[in-house]
């Protein structure tokens, strides 16, 4: 066990892109501990775009992230020191670490402990295993109501959540369209996840390739981008279309909100639904999401892919790789063994 714990605390508001100097990174001792408490050292951070969102000053479906605070994040790591019957020393959990190599595990900060024993990294369960894989399960399952001979366009699709979303409904018999940037990522959503096309938004002529690759138009939008990307998908809907909105990527580092689509009133004519959500709505239904896809994984049905970085200073800077879709997959930082 090291002697500090080192954390990043919210400095300024960033404005645009994120970077280090918008953090202080500190250096306190380890928290002690009290009856029913446990200590657990972080060994891998999750970067998703709800952190950006978390660092401005506006309510959402959490508080923002107050200036002088830890920032809020979740991780994976393991117990060190308990007080707990909940908590065993060596056991592996998930919850809100926070950017903190040292965190404190409460009735008011309660963290999951994760089965042991799978042949998977511990930081699976922050990816296909965790609340990205989750989140696309029941975008797919629930909210989508994905079926056999749907078209299913998925945004954003070789991220941690649309890589994994795009496999799902491959499992369930759609066929599967991924919009992504870049050549190498196209290639990996058909090559080896099995999407039925993959469409290069960085690319001349993406628009007119997309409608090459949904001949009979769109059934379902898992949308995860939002402005242009958003607005090429809405002209390619079906009557009775579904969109479930997961996130608009596309605007979280603009001071001003987006205008949204120009075309959306083809949701009109086209009749289709659009549902917002979030895996918070979800949390009972957990335990059959993780079976569920862990057996796909154990049958070769489902693969994920990383992203690492490695050190906790490197964390702020490195959140702008989602906004620049530099990440193949789940993006983490690790910061121990």
């Amino acid at each position: 066990m090291s002697e500090v714990n080192r954390r990043l605390l919210l400095k300024t508001r960033p404005e645009g892109r994120v970077k280090n100097s918008d953090f202080d990174l500190v250096e306190e001792a380890i928290p002690e501990i009290s009856d029913g408490e446990a200590l657990i050292r972080t060994t891998y951070l999750s970067l998703d775009p709800t952190n950006r969102v978390w660092m401005t000053d506006v309510p959402g479906y959490l508080p923002p992230v107050q200036i002088g605070e830890v920032m809020r994040s979740g991780g994976v790591g393991r117990v060190v020191a308990s007080k707990s019957d909940t908590y065993k020393e060596g056991q592996l959990v998930n919850g809100f670490t926070g950017w903190q190599d040292y965190v404190v595990a409460s009735d008011s900060l309660p963290f999951t402990p994760l089965p042991e024993g799978m042949d998977v990294p511990d930081s699976a369960f922050l990816g296909a295993l965790g609340m990205t894989g989750l989140t696309a399960y029941f975008g797919i399952t629930d909210v989508a109501k994905v079926k056999e001979g749907d078209t299913v366009v998925i945004s954003a699709a070789a991220g941690a959540v649309g890589s994994v979303a795009g496999q799902i409904a491959k499992i369930l018999g759609a066929r599967v369209v991924g919009i992504a940037g870049g050549p190498d990522k196209c290639a990996w959503l058909v090559d080896e996840l099995g999407f039925d096309a993959a469409v290069d938004y960085k690319a001349e002529g993406w628009k007119d390739k997309f409608k090459e690759a949904t001949p009979n138009g769109v059934d379902v939008n898992f949308e995860n981008v939002g402005g242009e990307v958003m607005e090429a998908v809405f002209g390619r809907l079906n009557i009775g279309a579904r969109i479930a909105l997961c996130g608009l990527i596309s605007g979280y580092n603009d001071a001003e909100a987006s205008t949204g689509p120009r075309n959306f009133s083809n949701l009109i004519t086209r009749r289709a639904s659009v549902q917002g959500f979030l895996i918070l709505d979800y949390f009972a239904r957990i335990p059959e999401a993780v079976g569920q896809i862990a057996a796909w994984m154990a049958e070769g049905k489902l693969q994920s892919r990383e992203t690492v970085v490695e050190g906790l200073e490197n964390t702020p800077e490195s959140l702008n790789l989602l906004f620049d879709g530099k990440n193949t997959g789940k993006l983490v930082v690790k910061i121990a063994d």
